[in-house]
């Protein structure tokens, strides 16, 4: 039992610990929801300057005290020719899975994305109308669906989507708190990429191990492991620590 205990407190405790300290000490966290800056961050050129397929996954931290430890993540799609980029979120309030609801490259919070996932033309065409297809099936797009934690919230929708999509091979940030989330008789299946196993039990405990997510363990929600596609370290509270994570898909 000390065993277990010891690494419990060195494998997710500490790092969380440490994360929140040096969260304390930032003086540009927003305040509140409407202090908050959700403007483009310009990280997508201009649709008509950009003619080809398109399709990003992006993550960024949530607000306040929450962004210690999570990330929200969403889906953008913009087929060849569009002149608008389409942007798919779930949410806790209002309409729970939103289209647009936001710039597709919007700051978070006041926190500016983080890229996960990039493709571009051919192999962008290629999965759009699966995207669209996984977004409209999600089993937990109504009212009342959203869970903050374990899940279901905006990263376990991600999460199905990327699932749903083979050409989506891709590792979600540690920090994406609920992109473990399962209902408790899917103990065992896929990774997200499909390209590893996972036991997961109903997003409080699992074990992850893919040639895309490397090793994971989730402990109440909160994920530590590593990754030897792309060196890296995976801590609660800090990330990936290592090759960043869009080079590492």
């Amino acid at each position: 039992m000390s065993t277990i205990l010891i690494a419990v407190l060195t494998l997710f405790i500490l790092p969380l610990a440490t994360h929140a300290v040096w969260w304390s000490l930032r003086d540009d966290v927003a305040p509140s929801w409407n202090r908050a800056d959700w403007s483009s961050a310009k990280l997508l050129p201009e649709p008509a300057a950009h003619p080809a397929a398109l399709v990003r996954i992006y993550a960024a931290r949530t607000g306040r005290w929450k962004g210690i430890f999570a990330h929200h993540s969403w889906i953008v799609i913009k087929p060849e020719g569009a002149s608008r980029y389409t942007r798919f979120d779930k949410v806790g309030w209002g309409s729970p899975l939103r289209t647009d609801g936001w710039a597709a490259d919007a700051r978070w919070f006041g926190n500016a994305p983080q890229l996960v996932l990039a493709l571009d033309g051919a192999a962008a065409e290629r999965v759009i109308p699966a995207i669209r297809a996984a977004v409209r099936d999600y089993p937990y797009r109504h009212g009342g669906d959203y869970r903050v934690w374990p899940g279901p919230n905006s990263n376990t929708f991600v999460a199905h989507v990327v699932q749903q999509v083979p050409g989506l091979q891709v590792a979600m940030p540690p920090t994406a708190l609920g992109k473990d989330f399962h209902p408790f008789g899917d103990l065992v299946g896929l990774t997200p990429s499909r390209t590893g196993i996972q036991l997961q039990l109903g997003g409080y405990l699992g074990l992850s191990l893919g040639w895309v997510e490397g090793l994971e363990i989730n402990f109440l929600g909160l994920v530590t492991g590593f990754d030897l596609r792309r060196p890296a370290l995976k801590l609660p509270g800090w990330g990936r620590i290592g090759v960043p994570i869009e080079a590492a898909n």
